[in-house]
């Protein structure tokens, strides 16, 4: 049974260290089918520092910022969500983190999230390894990648012929569907 967690994030800067995510939006596919999907808006942890420029990427303002749910409140309806479909106390039942850009990015900001919310079970969840629909892309457009002007989400979509709507760009859920796309493109042939 293949079980993926197709996520996205938006976040306060760009160190899981001492930046948070913001927007978390999240599929969850079984065996090809879409069973949940979740948009998470965050009330950073008041220690969580915010950079301006970062959420002027999102078009996200920081009386927004208050107005969301806080981290613990939106933490809790991840697990509840993970736990339908997860035994985390089954070694050999876990989700395959899926994102674009998420091994180097994305998935620290996660565990981070998790250590934020005073969970070091991360790993009780999610396969270590991860599956990267930067790296799946970057292997499938290798003859042509010289002639790309980079290798953004939107770019990448672009060469596979995805309509894109750049005003929804960094918003979590829309460039989570670009993900989805991409892979299911790559592994599915659709």
């Amino acid at each position: 049974m293949r079980k993926l967690f197709i996520y996205d994030v938006e976040t306060t800067g760009l160190n899981h260290a001492i930046h948070g995510i913001h927007q978390l939006s999240f599929l969850i596919v079984i065996d090809n089918v879409i069973k949940h999907e979740a948009n998470l808006l965050i009330k950073p942890n008041p220690n969580i520092v915010i950079e301006d420029e970062a959420l002027a990427v999102g078009n996200v303002t920081r009386e927004m910022l208050q107005s969301y749910k806080p981290a613990s409140e939106n933490y809790r309806l991840l697990l509840q969500e993970l736990s339908k479909y997860v035994d985390k106390y089954n070694k050999k039942d876990k989700f395959h983190l899926v994102g674009y850009n998420n091994s180097s990015f994305d998935n620290q900001f996660l565990r981070a999230f998790f250590a934020q919310n005073n969970d070091k079970y991360f790993g009780s969840w999610f396969w270590s390894d991860t599956i990267d629909v930067m790296c799946l892309a970057s292997n499938h457009l290798s003859d042509v990648r010289h002639t790309m002007e980079n290798f953004k989400l939107a770019t990448v979509a672009k060469q596979f012929d995805i309509q894109l709507e750049e005003s929804k760009l960094h918003d979590a859920t829309y460039d989570l569907y670009l993900t989805k796309e991409i892979y299911d493109i790559i592994n599915l042939g659709k």
